[in-house]
């Protein structure tokens, strides 16, 4: 979100400082800094402190501005058909595609879930996933209606997200290929169950 000194004068100019100092925090994450600051990102950036302290306050609004935004509304193809389990697998894979092409930035902002106030408005916290997955699950509304399909995608995204990749190849010691295919699995195992034994009460 833009702040009131970046919608004032040489707004172009503004723009292209703040992505520069977006892409120069991004690049310090992936080159190993998981929480650079914003003297790193200026220095990055080759902007000076005072101007990056007018973009971005804090390292925490830095580190939220670097995380990727992903505006889509669907994972799926274009004619992803009407089978569940087919749609479901078709969104976490790319859903979980999505989480290692940024994985550096998905620790991050997982780290700085971690450290500030509940109410703070992090991406992580936004539930973009649970709605894509709500998205997949879409052709069982019939059979199981809109509350019990949420609740299917909230318990699906709590077995597929950044957090559950992290237990599986940091503590499980799994691969980032055999974890990726753990999630795919574990996403199957629990449509499938939802559909044979229902949810829990």
């Amino acid at each position: 979100m833009s702040t009131a000194y970046e919608e004032s004068g040489r707004t172009r100019q503004k723009a292209r400082t703040r992505s520069e100092l977006i892409a120069a925090t991004r690049a310090l994450i992936e080159g190993g800094t998981p929480s650079p600051t914003v003297e790193q990102a200026a220095e990055r950036a080759s902007v000076s402190r005072t101007t990056a302290y007018r973009y971005f306050p804090s390292q925490t609004a830095l580190l939220i501005a670097a995380h990727p935004e992903i505006t889509a509304t669907t994972l799926l193809s274009e004619d992803p058909g009407d089978d569940p389990a087919s749609r479901l697998d078709q969104a976490v894979e790319r859903f979980v595609g999505l989480m290692l092409e940024t994985e550096a930035q998905q620790r991050t902002m997982l780290r700085l879930s971690l450290e500030v106030d509940s109410n703070r408005d992090l991406p992580l916290r936004k539930g973009r996933a649970i709605g894509w997955f709500e998205d997949a699950l879409a052709p069982l509304e019939p059979q199981l209606g809109k509350a019990e399909i949420r609740r299917l995608a909230i318990a699906i995204r709590s077995a597929t997200g950044i957090e559950s990749f992290v237990w599986l190849t940091d503590i499980a010691g799994l691969s980032r290929p055999k974890a990726a295919r753990q999630m795919r699995w574990t996403a199957q195992a629990l449509l499938a169950h939802a559909l044979s034994d229902g949810l829990p009460r």
